[in-house]
This record gives C-alpha cells, sequence and structure tokens, in this order.
C-alpha cells in the first residue's frame, strides 16, 4: 500500500460532515476535497479539520488533498529586505509540499515495465512476431497448439493451393461422393461403358420397345452390316455390361452426374494425381477446419513467416521462457533456476530466483523509508504481513531498524530479517509489546550534468556564468560580474576623474592609486557623473 504525504481518503456515512486533515498546509485555500472523485467547494477548513456543508453520503469515498501552487512563489525575496525564519520557512515548504504532492501523484498512477519481446542470448523477450499483435495472449496459445499441424499444412502449401483453385469442382465430387464410390468400385466397367456408350444407348432404348427384339434381329439380318454382327464382335463387352446390368441401371439412372463428372474431368484427374495429399487433409479435416475458422490469423502468419520460422528455429528458448518468468500470487517451487524471475502480484514486487531462494529483484521500499508498527500477543516471534495500520510489511533485508518499545534491538542477535517479508525475534514478546520497524529505501544517485537540465544550452567560455537573457525568455552563458576597483581624483580644470580597472582588463599602477582622492570597490558595470555637486553612480 503506498504511502501518501499529502492526502487522506475516508468513507462517508451520511451523518459526518468533519474530517480530519492529516498534513500540514500553508492556505486553506490550497486543502482541496473530492466526493467520490469529484471536486467540491461545499466545505470550509480550520486548522486540522474539514467541515462539509453537507455530510458526504453513506458509502461515498471522501479524499481530502493538498495543492499547493506551482505557478507561481508564495514569498519574493527582493533586493534590500530583511529575510525573516517565517519568510525562509514558506519559501521551503512551498518546494517541500509540491514534491510531496508530485510523489502522491505518481503513487496513482499505473505503471507497464518490459517489453515482451524475446532475446535468447540475454534471456529476455525480443523480436517475436505475433499473429495479431505482442500482446494477444490467445493468438501466442493458439499459435502454440497448433504448430505441429500449421507445420504439416506449410508443407503441401502447393497442393492446398491446388485445392483451393477448384474448390467448387471439389465441393461437386464432395456432393455426389456415393455416386463416385460406385463408379470407383466398378471404374472398369464404366471404362468400357464410355467406350461402347452408343451401344449401351441402343440397348437401352431397344429394350423400351414392346417388340423391339425380333423386329431388329429381323431388320438387322437383312443389313449388310448387322448390329449383331457387332455385337457378337463385342459380345466380350456386351457380357461385361450383362453382369454389371445393376451398375449399368445405377449408371443411367446418374447419368447427369457423371456428364458432370466427365465435364470436370480434368479436375478430377487432377485430384486423382493429389490423391496422397487429399487424403492428408481429410485425415486433418478437423485441423483444416480450425485453420479455416481463423485464416485471418493463418494469412498473419503466412505474412509474417520468416519471424513464424524464427520462432520455430528458436522454439527450445520461446518454451523456456514461461519457466524463466512467472506471475503469480505464490512464489513458484518447481522449475527453479538461479536467475528466474517471478512477479508477486500479493506484495506487488518483482523477485529473482537467488542460491539462497527467492529475493526482491529490487527495493521493496517505494521512496526513503516506510514505517510499521505491530502490538505483540503473548510469546509472539514472527511479525509479517499487514501491521497496524493495515500496511504489508517489506523491506530490504539488511537495510531496517527495528524498534521494541522504544528500544533499537540488533539484527542478528536480538531478532533475524533476511526475506523481506517477515522479522523473527529470538526471544517472544509480551502481550501489547509495541514492535516498530523503519524499513529503508535502496537506490543509487544520479550522476547529473547541468548541460542535461531542459532549458540548459551548450557550455559557453571559460568564466562565463548561467544567467537570464535580455528578454527574460531563456538561460544563456554570459560574463560575470567581477570586482571592480573605481578610483576618483580631479584634474587640473576640476574635472572628476574615474579610473576603473575595466574587469581586468587594465592595470592600477600603486603610484596611480596612491593619487586618488578616494576608491571604491563594487561590481563592474557602474558609470559615475556629478550632478548640483553630489556623485551619482549609475549601473
Amino acid at each position: 500500500m503506498p504511502t501518501y504525504y499529502a492526502q487522506v481518503s475516508y468513507t462517508g456515512d451520511g451523518s459526518t460532515t468533519q474530517y480530519a486533515i492529516t498534513f500540514d498546509y500553508i492556505d486553506s485555500t490550497h486543502v482541496k476535497a473530492y466526493l467520490d472523485g469529484i471536486a467540491t467547494s461545499a466545505f470550509t477548513v480550520s486548522s486540522s479539520t474539514l467541515t462539509f456543508t453537507t455530510a458526504p453520503a453513506n458509502g461515498v469515498t471522501v479524499r481530502i488533498e493538498r495543492e499547493t501552487p506551482i505557478d507561481a512563489r508564495l514569498t519574493d525575496f527582493t533586493d534590500g529586505s530583511v529575510l525573516t525564519e517565517a519568510d525562509l520557512d514558506q519559501s521551503a515548504n512551498q518546494n517541500f509540499y509540491v514534491a510531496q504532492e508530485i510523489t502522491d501523484d505518481q503513487e496513482n498512477n499505473l505503471q507497464l515495465d518490459t517489453d515482451d519481446k524475446y532475446d535468447a542470448g540475454n534471456k529476455v523477450i525480443k523480436n517475436v512476431a505475433d499473429p495479431v499483435n505482442n500482446t494477444d495472449a490467445v493468438n501466442k496459445q493458439f499459435i502454440s497448439t497448433n504448430l505441429p499441424n500449421i507445420t504439416t499444412v506449410a508443407g503441401i502449401a502447393s497442393d492446398v493451393t491446388d485445392v483451393a483453385n477448384i474448390a467448387s469442382d471439389v465441393t461437386a465430387v464432395a456432393n455426389d461422393a456415393t455416386d463416385i464410390g460406385v463408379v470407383s468400385s466398378n471404374i472398369s466397367s464404366v471404362t468400357t461403358v464410355a467406350t461402347n456408350i452408343n451401344d449401351v444407348i441402343a440397348v437401352a432404348n431397344d429394350l423400351a420397345e414392346a417388340v423391339s427384339e425380333v423386329e431388329t434381329v429381323a431388320n438387322d439380318l437383312n443389313e449388310a452390316t448387322s448390329e449383331i454382327d457387332t455385337v457378337a464382335t463385342n459380345i466380350t463387352n456386351v457380357n461385361l455390361v450383362g453382369d454389371d446390368i445393376a451398375n449399368v441401371n445405377t449408371v443411367a439412372g446418374d447419368i447427369s452426374n457423371i456428364n458432370s463428372v466427365a465435364g470436370n474431368s480434368t479436375n478430377i484427374n487432377a485430384v486423382a494425381s493429389n490423391e496422397t495429399n487429399i487424403n492428408a487433409v481429410n485425415t486433418n479435416s478437423t485441423n483444416i477446419n480450425t485453420v479455416a475458422g481463423a485464416i485471418s490469423n493463418v494469412n498473419a502468419v503466412g505474412t509474417d513467416i520468416a519471424n513464424v520460422n524464427s520462432v520455430a528455429s528458436n522454439l527450445s528458448g520461446v518454451n523456456s521462457f514461461a519457466e524463466r518468468y512467472r506471475i503469480s500470487a505464490t512464489a513458484p517451487t518447481t522449475s527453479l533456476d538461479v536467475g528466474d524471475l517471478y512477479f508477486d502480484t500479493t506484495d506487488g514486487v518483482m523477485k529473482v530466483y537467488s542460491s539462497g531462494g527467492w529475493i526482491n529483484a529490487g527495493s521493496a521500499v517505494n521512496g526513503t523509508a516506510n514505517r510499521f508498527k505491530y502490538t505483540a500477543t503473548a510469546s509472539q516471534t514472527t511479525f509479517t504481513g499487514a501491521d497496524d495500520s493495515g500496511n504489508t510489511l517489506a523491506y530490504d533485508a539488511g537495510y531496517l531498524d527495528v524498534y521494541l518499545n522504544g528500544v533499537k534491538i540488533v539484527n542478528g542477535s536480538d531478532f533475524t530479517a533476511t526475506n523481506g517479508s517477515s522479522i523473527v525475534l529470538t526471544t517472544g514478546a509480551s502481550a501489547s509489546d509495541i514492535l516498530e520497524v523503519i524499513a529503508y529505501g535502496t537506490f543509487e544517485l544520479s550522476n547529473f550534468s547541468i548541460t542535461d537540465a531542459n532549458d540548459v544550452p551548450a557550455l559557453g567560455s571559460a568564466g562565463q556564468a548561467l544567467v537570464v537573457n535580455s528578454a527574460g525568455t531563456s538561460l544563456e552563458f554570459a560574463n560575470a560580474s567581477s570586482a571592480e576597483v573605481y578610483g576618483f581624483h580631479k584634474d587640473s580644470n576640476g574635472d572628476l576623474i574615474v579610473t576603473t580597472t575595466n574587469q581586468g582588463d587594465d592595470d592600477i599602477s600603486q603610484s596611480d592609486y596612491a593619487n586618488f582622492d578616494d576608491v571604491l570597490f563594487s561590481a563592474s558595470g557602474f558609470t559615475f557623473s556629478i550632478s548640483n555637486g553630489e556623485l551619482i553612480a549609475t549601473i
């Protein structure tokens, strides 16, 4: 739970109008109030109490905070003014309060940290192309689960393309699958019938006649080229038709489909030549349907196939990432290697696995220090979790002070504190003893150059100082004022002569200095004149 320096929250009960202000402020107008996040001005401020005109409703979140002005100085020190302790305190307080309020604002901001891209060398994510986007966990799971099937489809991509180009023909074949099966079982007979289709048609027509056989035979015997002879010559084929008359009848009943098949013979031959691929497609129909239902994702994979191949080449590294970085409310206990990371959602802290177990990856204290207070039960030795104020104990091992009833106790002999979340006393405390903990934040000081600051130009020449420009709009480097020597004397005409060191460019000899009537040491830039017998200095 973050510590706020310039705000406090309460819950309204429908009757309470007065709420304590737990922070200092310079002026009552700097105290603001919000009801369920909406600003209100219906209140008055007196000392450390805020009083609403109407009591906030039951359950309403009441937030009181300080908003110190940052667009103007509350205290302005002018030349020649008398510095008072009150003025200095107010000026320092304004800066201090603004810093606190900025810290509070940062505590209220949500922040994201890592960039999920994998680099196998450094065991971090880098440049992993996702079918949709790098944050779509659903699609990541989809690719991982179906990668073998996608690989199979990629291996027969040209065959799948051929099938896709004759999709309407394949659909027609699928609709007549039963009939095609019959034809396939009797393909030799069908071939014979197709070869002799005219004869088959003649036989079919003849069968429809009432006395066709006799008349046909009689007429045929009188013909020079007898149909019977033709039949006799092809008796083997006729016998085949007779043996397969049921199939022939089936063919006749499905003649429109057969004609359709004949019209698509090129496509059927293409299908036949790709039988192995079609069988592979049929075997993987479930996977193909899955792919079809996610065709936009497949297209995305196709567009990024180089990245997908890169992932496949580094699959072992990608799969191991789940064991290198985990998010959990409890510490992982399996597949542990030194250097593994996990984000503890219970404490809101990133942790790293060391030779001694899980430790905080960064400081457990957000800021300079956190304070915790526990009231002990009889013989209590372990203090952990929420303290008397509901704040969860967290610290960096070695960076804390512990006090029992106001007396500082010694780490390593009076208590141990190594895991960042609990303190164990060597001897149990008595009931109602007070254990106080100060946990210090750890950080590194920044090495900051003045030219890295906003609005600061590049360095000027040696001896120059940073000043506000003549327009008062920006900073610049310019020659600094230096101590100047002004010597005064009158010439033979009685005129006032002023001799200066001219910011160090000119020298004043000892003899010249001895002849001065008067000498003034002051900043450079002064000019002198006499008016009504008075010496006037202008800068």
